[in-house]
């Protein structure tokens, strides 16, 4: 029998968009775990017994561990479990659980782009994108204090080579071998290391692989794809005098580019380059689909290149769900997470990756030119969030005046549009907008602004604060 759980750990375990992650000195202990997989066993056995269940895992503490703890508690459900046998990306588990017609999901052992104190388990579905809110309702309503004590066999197998051989297939490998760029790979400690520098070598590229040793404490560094923890990578660049950078976050589902300069990609310059060979260099056609804060610049260049442009609420359930119509080319967050269905129904920051060397072997030019070229035709666009963290109670009674505010003006500007899709959202006639929009999760309430210089942004920013401040 498993050990009996304290009432710390006895609490009951809330899950969020995509699982459920907590830190390790609190509540992220083998006893839930356990309580977790248990409920997963028991929901996916009711609806589909004896399907197929992926299980994989990143380089966080005792993640192998508690991987195998994971997959022996599926199985005792009669599920048959097949288990990574390393660590590996997210989105390699979920594209192996795609092309498995017997599959029914996956379950990830990893906390993303979140420091190293966070463990976490990612839940997908059979398509390897999120599961529904209502599926993960029921596994957080089915979860015990008193986990099975049955464990059941499981098989451990290698779920990187032909993810890595469908990778490489996507891109051009006669250009990027006749090119032969010099590549930083910086999988920043996380699920990816190794494993992109593998795909680069074997395309033809020089590789430069930086944060390789095991290190739980990811040495000091948040393995997520932005400054400051992009310092490294955007140094090493230089140093070695390559002609990009390449960082994932913790399990290689997000992806950041830096220049040949050290200069880290912004998201609203990225995201269109890489929509721009998507259609240029291969053929695709349809609509893209961004959430409500993303950067106007998207919209530019989809305009640009025939494509419309679907913007829902923030999340990437919300962007998942609108890419199921076939259409879709390209779904993509604030953020950076990109996602091509023709290829996954998640983001795949290593797919980003190898797209990026493509446009550079093909090109003949420097990632700056590239971006100073892009920016040129679809110009330049200043993006900011500010987050008010709040008392409790006064967040909620923001909530529940949030859908009467309809400012007639910000920063002395009148807005053409206000809409609360997802909060508000003021748009304004130069593709300038600002979004106040109070976080599902915590007391904060976060404020979003794009405009064409700075200063235009800054005033945006301050007066949507003072709304918010005004409203309480």
């Amino acid at each position: 029998m498993p050990p009996a759980l304290d009432s710390k750990r006895a609490d009951i375990l809330r899950f969020d968009v995509d699982g459920w992650h907590a830190r390790f000195d609190d509540s992220f202990t083998d006893e839930n775990v356990a309580r977790i997989a248990d409920a997963l066993g028991l929901v996916w056995a009711n609806g589909h017994p004896g399907a197929t269940v992926y299980v994989g895992f990143d380089t966080r503490h005792a993640a192998h561990e508690h991987a195998r703890l994971a997959a022996g508690v599926l199985a005792s459900y009669g599920l048959v479990v097949k288990v990574s046998d390393r660590p590996c990306p997210t989105p390699a588990v979920a594209w192996t659980c795609a092309r498995d017609e017997g599959a029914v999901g996956a379950l990830v052992l990893t906390a993303s782009e979140r420091s190293c104190e966070y463990g976490g388990l990612v839940v997908r579905g059979s398509d390897g994108g999120p599961v529904p809110h209502d599926f993960l309702d029921e596994v957080e309503q089915s979860v015990s204090l008193t986990p099975t004590a049955a464990r059941g066999a499981f098989e451990e197998l290698d779920l990187m080579d032909e993810y890595l051989s469908s990778l490489a297939a996507w891109v051009d490998r006669e250009s990027i071998a006749a090119a032969r760029p010099r590549v930083v790979v910086d999988a920043m400690y996380g699920a990816g290391t190794g494993h992109l520098a593998e795909v680069l070598t074997d395309l033809g590229c020089e590789v430069v692989e930086i944060h390789v040793e095991p290190r739980e404490d990811f040495g000091g560094i948040h393995p997520d794809p932005r400054d400051p923890w992009a310092d490294s990578c955007e140094q090493a660049v230089v140093a070695h005098q390559a002609d990009l950078g390449l960082l994932l976050d913790g399990d290689a589902d997000r992806a950041s580019v830096v220049d040949e300069r050290g200069r880290l990609l912004p998201a609203r310059v990225l995201i269109p380059m890489v929509l721009g060979n998507l259609v240029m260099g291969h053929g695709a056609h349809g609509r893209v689909v961004t959430t409500l804060t993303c950067s106007a610049c998207i919209g530019r260049e989809a305009s640009r290149l025939g494509c419309d442009t679907t913007s829902v609420p923030v999340g990437f359930t919300r962007v998942y769900r609108e890419m199921l119509e076939a259409d879709a080319i390209m779904g993509v967050e604030e953020y950076g997470g990109i996602c091509v269905p023709a290829h996954l129904h998640e983001r795949d920051g290593m797919l980003v990756c190898l797209l990026a060397v493509e446009m550079l072997a093909r090109s003949g030019k420097t990632v700056s030119t590239m971006a100073s070229e892009l920016e040129s035709i679809i110009g330049t666009m200043w993006y900011a969030r500010r987050d008010l963290r709040l008392d409790p109670a006064v967040s909620q009674a923001f909530r529940n005046i949030l859908p009467g505010l309809n400012p007639g003006e910000l920063a002395g500007r009148l807005p053409v549009e206000v809409s609360h899709a997802d909060g508000l959202r003021a748009q304004f006639d130069d593709d300038s907008w600002v979004l106040i929009r109070p976080s599902r999760t915590s007391s904060v309430v976060r404020v979003y602004a794009e405009a064409p210089s700075a200063p235009e942004r800054d005033d945006l920013l301050s007066a949507a604060c003072d709304l918010v401040r005004r409203g309480l």
